[in-house]
């Protein structure tokens, strides 16, 4: 199969959440990027929604925490079913990061995401450290799209810079390629995930819709808003709020220890 262009898809009708979803990540201002919080269960979701927050993005590497997995090795069934309880939890969109999509076929994956709620999905084009092939990649995700349609927002997720080699300049160059496949593929957002905040002006002049950066906390790396000056659309955190919910439960857990 190979991935043709679908070209543009409206922003939001009436009652169409996903349409709504997909319409915050447009027309954003420099410095003004889409910020979605990752939530790793329904209570996470409230506190993310009660904070203004307008849409959510599930992590899986927190959901798996959440449910005593190492990441990567959640069940299909068992992340479905932790997005469902955040997608029920909250009244704001809840995309969904399915990691590879579980080697379900890409109408099965696109039901069961519906069925539980989610407006969109992160779809990651590696699998255990290994990159895919790009053009493979870009007609499982043409068959996503069109098992789809508008029904979901579906950001693919580029690993070149976590599992790539060769010098940054080249790495800059594959992810651009990649970029562009999975655009004309029906992509509506592209996710380099772990690129250098250096290379996002390069990736935002080369790639055609929505870009995707991801933010760490607390200053250890730039802010949300210094990343959309850069060039980023969205920005989300990974696992990142739920490791630091875990830490904070650590040093609660630690005091409660010595002081009983």
């Amino acid at each position: 199969m190979t991935a043709a262009a679908p070209g543009p898809r409206p922003p939001g009708r009436p009652g169409d959440t996903a349409g709504v979803f997909r319409a915050l990540h447009h027309d954003r201002a420099p410095g003004d990027p889409l910020v979605l919080p990752g939530p790793w269960d329904a209570a996470a979701a409230r506190v993310f929604a009660e904070a203004g927050f307008p849409a959510l993005a599930t992590p899986s590497a927190g959901i798996a925490a959440s449910l005593g997995y190492a990441d990567g090795r959640t069940p299909a069934g068992e992340m479905l079913a932790a997005v469902a309880r955040i997608a029920r939890a909250v009244d704001v969109p809840v995309s969904a990061d399915v990691e590879d999509g579980y080697g379900l076929a890409p109408r099965e994956l696109v039901e069961r995401l519906l069925e539980a709620g989610a407006v969109g999905c992160n779809l990651e084009d590696s699998r255990d450290g290994v990159l895919t092939d790009p053009q493979a990649h870009a007609d499982r995700l043409a068959e996503v799209r069109a098992a789809a349609g508008d029904r979901l927002f579906v950001n693919a997720r580029v690993d070149v810079f976590l599992h790539g080699r060769g010098d940054p300049d080249r790495t800059v160059g594959s992810a651009l390629e990649r970029a562009a496949l999975y655009v004309a593929a029906g992509a509506d957002c592209v996710y380099p995930i772990g690129a250098p905040p250096r290379a996002l002006p390069r990736l935002r002049a080369g790639t055609p819709g929505p870009l995707n950066a991801l933010a760490a906390l607390d200053g250890e790396g730039p802010s949300p808003a210094v990343l959309g000056g850069l060039g980023a659309t969205r920005v989300t955190f990974g696992p990142g709020l739920q490791r630091r919910a875990t830490a904070a439960l650590r040093e609660i857990a630690a005091r409660v220890r010595r002081d009983p």
